[in-house]
């Protein structure tokens, strides 16, 4: 898929999503379209990211011709009517996450199941057997319908309460990555294509150290998502993906500070 640079090569991408801030609870107050330029669309787009139809990595906040396309993918797989408008019937179906959903909403998710105490496994942004067992087990321990599905009513319980947020920082070995190279396809195991969208700022960690989904400020780097992981990335070591290739082997490998954002 892409060349792992340094003496530790990362096996898999998995992810590849911004920090989870603020709820979505106003996505859906206004009609969104081609031109808007909002939180709403923030929003929107990063939903769009967990149903795999919106092909960057980071949400702009601006709905142009690239989130026109990508309602329209999802309107035609929901097979509701396809005129790239986001009005109340998509964004309502956008918003109730399921199995194989994955991105910053799973993320938030799966925080606020942690707050009820009713997840226990990794915070990664995928909405797998886990995620579901733990939806299902809070939906019937509040008197929902438990089918494993997050939508309005599971939500409206969730927000109940709210999740909380640490720092800390420390030392980390680096190298970094890129996807620039021959029979490199470019693309994630998310779909992401970092060829085509350059400017990401991804990193790979050792779950156990940095959880995925984490806010990571990296030393010399920026603000990046811990967003992969890989066999290599053992302990506090971390790769960024660096889309040039002469850049990231200037990387090399050396020592940096952290601080990570988590719950």
């Amino acid at each position: 898929m892409k060349k792992w640079l340094g003496i530790f090569m990362a096996a898999v991408l998995c992810t590849g999503f911004m920090f989870p801030g603020h709820s979505s609870a106003a996505l859906g107050s206004q009609m969104l379209s081609q031109g808007s330029s909002n939180n709403d669309v923030v929003d929107l787009q990063e939903y769009l990211m967990t149903k795999g139809v919106f092909p960057y990595h980071t949400a702009t906040g601006y709905y142009g011709s690239i989130t026109k396309t990508a309602v329209e993918q999802f309107q035609n797989q929901s097979r509701i009517k396809v005129d790239g408008v986001a009005g109340s019937e998509t964004i309502n179906k956008l918003k109730v996450l399921r199995k194989g959903d994955i991105g910053k909403p799973v993320i938030e998710l799966q925080r606020l199941l942690k707050a009820w105490n009713a997840y226990s496994s990794t915070v990664d942004g995928i909405y797998g057997d886990s995620t579901v067992s733990a939806v299902a087990s809070f939906q019937k321990s509040h008197g929902l319908s438990s089918d494993g599905i997050a939508g309005p009513s599971t939500y409206k319980k969730l927000r109940q309460k709210s999740p909380s947020y640490s720092t800390r920082s420390f030392t980390v070995n680096s190298s970094a990555y890129t996807a620039d190279c021959d029979g490199c396809s470019g693309k994630t195991k998310m779909g992401i294509d970092l060829k085509k969208y350059s400017g990401g700022k991804v990193v790979a960690v050792d779950p156990a150290v940095i959880p995925l989904g984490s806010k990571v400020v990296v030393e010399g780097y920026g603000t990046a998502i811990a967003a992969d992981i890989g066999g290599g990335i053992n302990g506090k070591m971390l790769d960024v993906f660096i889309a040039d290739h002469g850049d990231a082997i200037n990387w090399g490998r050396k020592d940096v500070k952290v601080t990570v954002y988590e719950n």
